[in-house]
């Protein structure tokens, strides 16, 4: 975007006095007798009787053009670069057949709680412009739906692709924590954050989730559990002998074990029992883990006091061949 500006606009007071000068009358001239005005009466004189005036005009506007020059008029485009200590985020996301279970909202509809988790991170991706996020997702095992990006894009795209019961029906959190671990040890980020979210206990996987902690700790990761579903009976949708139905279950949440898990990295245990919860924990886990952001501006600049100069310059010469040639005045 272009700027103009005057550096040193305090010159422009200069024309207060430079105008009172201007527009101050001249003392009536001395005269001369003649015995007859009539030779004087011609047409050459009235064509060049405002010559004073005119000169007078072109000095004022050579002067008004040195005022401008001094000023410093100048032309810029504004320039930014923005310095980023980003955050590195894995999301771990439970895919267990359990997720079916429909006990969440968007808006007026029931959804399951796989469709509400992927709804409420995708917003939280959208506000992490400067990190880099990628996707976990678990079941009977962990694996990496989606690496470290910080093209958000591909990565949404990869939560639209993410299904229940993609990896197995069975949960496996601290092989989700021991992946994580594996992607991130090695990294330099000045912040590691895993955000686990699961709906029950860890029934898979060959290393203890309180394990799988203690080693994220020592490779500085903290990590965030967010335990989502409702207390009691929920519907789940099921295939059966005729058709699909809805079968009311109760699902445990292994709460003690996500609550160690999230003190021993010194991270924090989440519980979300409906939609606008899961939003509020994710807003939360947004202001506590802020990316530190810099932004520099700078203007470049582009001086033309030059082209008033000049052109002061021009007038100042057009005034004196004038006023020596065609508008000399008689001694």
């Amino acid at each position: 975007m272009a700027h103009f500006r005057f550096a040193d606009p305090f010159f422009f007071l200069l024309f207060i006095p430079l105008l009172f000068f201007f527009l101050k009358k001249k003392k009536d001239e001395a005269g001369i007798t003649y015995s007859s005005v009539a030779l004087l009466k011609t047409g050459v004189h009235h064509r060049y009787e405002n010559r004073s005036f005119y000169l007078k005009l072109m000095r004022f506007l050579a002067l008004s053009f040195i005022l401008i020059a001094l000023a410093r008029p100048q032309s810029g485009k504004k320039f930014s670069s923005t310095l980023s200590d980003g955050v590195d985020i894995f999301l771990a996301i439970d895919t267990s057949g359990s997720m079916r279970a429909e006990d969440f909202k968007i808006g007026l509809n029931a959804v399951n709680r796989l469709d509400a988790i992927k709804h409420v991170a995708e917003e939280f991706v959208k506000k992490r412009d400067m990190d880099r996020i990628g996707l976990i997702v678990f079941g009977d095992e962990a694996y990496t739906q989606c690496p470290l990006t910080l093209d958000h894009g591909i990565l949404l795209d990869f939560f639209k692709r993410t299904e229940i019961g993609m990896v197995g029906d069975a949960t496996a959190i601290g092989q989700a924590i021991a992946t994580s671990v594996a992607r991130m040890k090695n990294l330099k980020s000045k912040s590691k954050v895993l955000i686990l979210l699961t709906d029950g206990e860890n029934t898979s996987g060959e290393i203890a989730p309180q394990k799988a902690a203690e080693i994220a700790k020592t490779y500085g990761i903290k990590i965030y559990t967010i335990g989502v579903g409702s207390d009691g009976m929920v519907p789940i949708m099921q295939n059966t002998v005729f058709g699909k139905r809805y079968v009311y279950a109760q699902i445990p949440i292994d709460e003690k074990t996500l609550q160690e898990v999230a003190s021993i990295t010194e991270g924090r245990y989440f519980r979300a029992k409906d939609q606008n919860q899961l939003e509020e924990i994710y807003e939360e886990i947004d202001q506590l883990e802020k990316s530190k952001v810099e932004v520099r501006e700078y203007t470049q600049y582009r001086e033309f006091f030059y082209y008033f100069v000049l052109m002061a310059f021009c007038l100042v010469f057009l005034e004196i061949l004038l006023g020596e040639t065609i508008w000399r005045k008689l001694p």
